[in-house]
């Protein structure tokens, strides 16, 4: 029988030289590839001598490390489930996780051993270990007893590989199920399409609890054999300085906008770099266009999901299925990845035009499972024919470019025309003095629900929010006029640069009430 367990593919790609550097630290630290193999392999064993279920989960709330990424290979390795948790979550939702996933075993932070061990013996968890950034902790204590060596546990595409809990915005969190074969084949369609090189070498500079820095960028590296500089915390100095090593960067907007305030960010630091890729958050069209001007690049937006890996790129090089396109075009997320099918429908559930704004829909072999014992949601999220319903909202154009127009949980619904936030945005972020802008539906008495724009100023600049609705109303329908305008000085965000919408929605809900 094939042994298709994930860690087989990354390991089969690891180079014939296994004492090359695998991964080399902002603190000076080197890993070779050999390292690796035999770290995984004792961690691995480890998990073994435990005695656990097949299958079990293996809960993470851990600070980034290589030692981090280790523990997530050999828990392929030894066949059970990788459940990454962010370590911003606090204790009522830890709770919530571990009671929902009821993990055989969990690895924290050694701070938070004690109130999360209590959560976790409280919930049937069997076992909790520690880990901390600097390479201590139990987990490596108990591994450093165990073999360097390990056969690799026997898995099929179709066998859980990982559990991604998604953000929780709309309702209680669901857990995104991911397979082996999910994985593997939209890492491989990657590097392809992405055009990785034999000596390509990859700026880490994204956390590990994430599809971005943990499926993305580290499968990109592994499965390639390349080497990673590994970013234990973004700094923006620190990750220009090291362009000059390096040849491909993955990062989300807000890394960029940081990038772009340094001086040492030019044309010629740049040079040794192959590809600059951005996602998680919408790029704005101003950080695109500022970044070709400063570096010389232009940056590759990419489109992707909990439940589904990476879904659509802008190109790397020629894509013969779209004429041979090679442009990447800002304020889209290119075309669907081969392989991926992607519709865009009316409320009706029918295809729409090229250019009509609609539910994207999707199907490939990168898309989940369904969500963690959640059979009749995820029911739901499937259509008939087998799509996943993804719950964002956009438009395909002529080209078969994609651009994403806003989640069709931020649709509002103003005197019963549709208003999408994004529009509205993207008019007001090129108004003198914005920075960058938000808009979020609130109740209304009369119209149900109505726009306020949470905007941002540059720095040094004044934005009057009555101007800000003046020009509004001179290039958009009435309709889909905001109805306030608000100036702060910041907006909320999520660890990965995302605005949390609902908590501008939350504070501004009583607006009109």
């Amino acid at each position: 029988m094939s042994n298709h367990n994930l860690f087989v593919a990354l390991r089969d790609a690891f180079p014939t030289d296994l004492d090359r550097t695998a991964v080399q630290t902002d603190t000076g630290l080197r890993y070779s590839w050999r390292d690796l193999d035999r770290a995984t392999a004792m961690v691995a064993n480890l998990l073994d001598s435990l005695d656990l279920p097949p299958a079990s989960r293996i809960a993470v709330q851990v600070e980034k490390s290589v030692e981090a990424m280790v523990l997530y290979l050999a828990t392929l390795r030894a066949g059970h489930v990788f459940l990454p948790l962010n370590t911003a979550y606090q204790s009522g939702e830890m709770a919530y996780f571990i009671g929902n996933a009821e993990p055989a075993v969990v690895v924290c932070s050694p701070p938070n051993h004690g109130w999360v061990s209590k959560i976790a013996f409280t919930a049937g968890t069997q076992y909790v270990f520690t880990l901390s950034e600097d390479r201590t902790g139990s987990l490596l204590e108990r591994a450093a007893h165990h073999s360097d060596r390990h056969t690799p546990a026997v898995r099929q595409d179709d066998d859980l590989a990982a559990i991604l809990y998604t953000s929780g915005t709309t309702g209680r969190s669901k857990g995104a199920m991911l397979t082996h074969g999910n994985m593997r084949s939209n890492a491989l369609m990657l590097r392809d399409y992405w055009q990785w090189q034999p000596h390509d070498v990859l700026i880490h500079a994204l956390p590990i609890f994430h599809v971005h820095g943990l499926f993305v960028a580290i499968h990109g590296a592994l499965i390639n054999g390349s080497k990673m500089i590994w970013l234990s915390k973004f700094d923006p100095k620190a990750a220009i300085a090291q362009f000059s090593e390096a040849t491909v960067f993955m990062g989300v907007p807000t890394l960029y906008v940081r990038m772009l305030a340094e001086p040492s960010l030019t044309p010629a630091q740049a040079a040794h770099m192959r590809l600059f890729i951005s996602g998680s958050a919408p790029l704005l069209i101003e950080t695109f266009s500022e970044w070709q001007r400063r570096t010389g690049h232009t940056i590759l937006e990419r489109y992707g999901m909990s439940e589904t890996v990476m879904l659509t790129s802008n190109p790397c090089g020629p894509d013969a299925r779209y004429g041979g396109a090679t442009e990447r075009c800002g304020g889209t997320v290119g075309f669907p990845l081969p392989g991926v099918s992607l519709r865009v429908v009316g409320e009706d559930g029918q295809a729409l035009a090229p250019g009509a704004i609609g539910g994207i829909q999707v199907q490939g072999p990168n898309v989940f499972k369904g969500y963690w014992r959640m059979p009749e949601k995820t029911a739901e999220e499937f259509t008939s024919d087998g799509f996943f319903k993804t719950g964002d909202v956009g438009k395909v154009d002529g080209r078969g470019y994609v651009t994403i127009v806003g989640r069709s949980k931020d649709l509002i619904i103003s005197g019963g025309y549709n208003v999408y936030p994004a529009e509205i945005e993207g008019c007001i972020n090129e108004l003198p003095g914005v920075a960058e802008s938000a808009v979020v539906g609130v109740p209304h008495p009369d119209f149900g629900e109505v726009g306020i724009a949470v905007v941002i100023a540059k720095t040094g600049a004044t934005v009057e929010p009555d101007r800000v609705i003046a020009a509004l109303k001179s290039t958009l329908a009435n309709f889909k006029i905001p109805k306030r305008c608000v100036v702060v000085p910041e907006l909320p965000r999520n660890t990965m640069g995302k605005v949390q919408k609902n908590l501008l929605r939350e504070q501004y809900t009583a607006a009109f009430l």
